[in-house]
């Protein structure tokens, strides 16, 4: 929480904690539930036919305000990175 006791976005410029968040386009979804990435988005973030992503949301009181997509391969590391020094540490117990 910041001084004022309103609650920090990962999209506030001031933030330290990680860089800004930023539109790149809007999408619509359709009927059967399906949307389009544009190309220049999917070329930027290197995604093609066939590649898997992760769904990732942030809630908070329980609404839904943040859907990031993640390459499976690039969250599997980020998992291995993250969960790989605490099954070491529980190893050694």
């Amino acid at each position: 929480m910041s001084k004022k006791g309103k609650e920090e976005s990962c999209c506030n410029p001031v933030s330290a904690r990680m860089n800004c968040c930023k539109v790149e386009a809007m999408v619509t979804v359709d009927a059967r539930g399906q949307m389009v990435l544009p190309l220049d988005v999917r070329n930027k973030a290197k995604i093609k036919p066939g590649d898997k992503l992760t769904v990732v949301s942030w809630e908070q009181n329980e609404k839904i305000h943040c859907i990031t997509l993640i390459k499976v391969e690039d969250f599997a590391g980020l998992v291995k990175d993250f969960l790989g020094p605490m099954a070491q540490e529980l190893n050694k117990k």
